[in-house]
């Protein structure tokens, strides 16, 4: 198992930029995929963005061209660069980790962009 620690949300003007931090408390070298998934209120759950262990990445469409995720092996955290943010990009994101044990979660980072 792995503890993650996200960092890095608050309050931003729609078209600023937040970047999200997901520290994890072992290394994630040999972890085979983390990302971000977001939830808000009256919304389901959506998966935002993944990355594997070999680089390869996913983007959900609407944060395509926005947002870039990317990994740190040394210092074990994943980061969301978070760009031209939108309102409807309001939301709490969790950093999750999957690895052969199953899938572990962060507690979670608001994000709110006001208009």
């Amino acid at each position: 198992q792995v503890q993650l620690v996200e960092s890095g949300g608050g309050l931003v003007q729609a078209g600023g930029s937040l970047r999200l931090s997901c520290a994890s408390s072992r290394s994630i070298f040999s972890i085979a995929g983390m990302g971000w998934y977001r939830a808000a209120p009256g919304n389901q759950r959506e998966k935002v963005a993944a990355i594997t262990s070999s680089g390869s990445t996913y983007y959900l469409d609407s944060v395509k061209g926005r947002f870039t995720i990317s990994r740190d092996n040394a210092k074990n955290t994943v980061y969301l660069q978070m760009n031209s943010l939108k309102p409807e990009d309001t939301a709490v994101y969790f950093c999750y980790a999957n690895g052969h044990w199953g899938t572990d979660w962060g507690q979670g980072t608001q994000v709110t962009v006001s208009s």
